[in-house]
């Protein structure tokens, strides 16, 4: 074994052989920052569109579910497989017929979760208040819990809205993303050519 070691890579050089495709991030980036613009504009429309999706995904799982149950009916837990089948597949049919209320009912749960979330955040923050920045754990759950509130406060129009925006916010996050890496490959790329 030599006793010379080789030199540290440089941390760029993995992504040399991508930074010629930078055109293809970027345009990913247009084009979900655009799509993130439109649900922006129609936040009604991505949310019963939303809602028919998720209720269509519940369907199609019951049904396999219903399926996995009578494949594997010599299991002990056959007839709760069965009905938890049953209850998936007509449950997301029921969503996918009255978007409107299943789009209600979707923004209620979202609301627990974040009431749960938030209280949960709180409670950790304070118990680890020795640890500095343990407020902005308990500010995140604070926070949690007034969007909670006026979502709850703004049924049931906050229903119709609530997951297109936040359909809109994901296109646009990631829009953005995917846009700044495929500038920064261009650059990676650029200096890798002069280099």
């Amino acid at each position: 074994m030599s006793g010379t070691s080789s030199p540290a890579p440089h941390k760029g050089l993995g992504y040399v052989h991508v930074a010629s495709k930078w055109g293809w991030f970027v345009a990913l980036g247009v084009v979900l920052v655009l799509a993130g613009i439109f649900a922006l504009i129609e936040t009604v429309a991505v949310t019963i569109a939303s809602v028919i999706f998720f209720g269509a995904m519940m369907a199609v799982g019951g049904i396999f579910q219903i399926i996995h149950a009578f494949m594997t009916k010599q299991w002990s837990a056959f007839f709760l497989d069965l009905l938890m089948g049953l209850l998936y597949t007509i449950g997301g049919f029921l969503i996918m017929q009255e978007p409107v209320q299943g789009s209600l009912i979707l923004t209620l749960l979202l609301i627990v979760a974040l009431v749960i979330g938030g209280i949960m955040r709180i409670v950790v923050a304070v118990q680890h208040r020795e640890l500095k920045g343990w407020w902005l754990v308990a500010l995140g759950g604070v926070v949690s819990l007034v969007v909670a509130y006026l979502l709850y406060a703004m049924l049931p129009w906050s229903g119709l809205w609530v997951l297109g925006t936040l359909v809109a916010v994901e296109l646009l996050v990631q829009g953005f993303t995917w846009l700044q890496f495929g500038l920064s490959l261009r650059r990676l790329g650029q200096g890798a050519a002069a280099a």
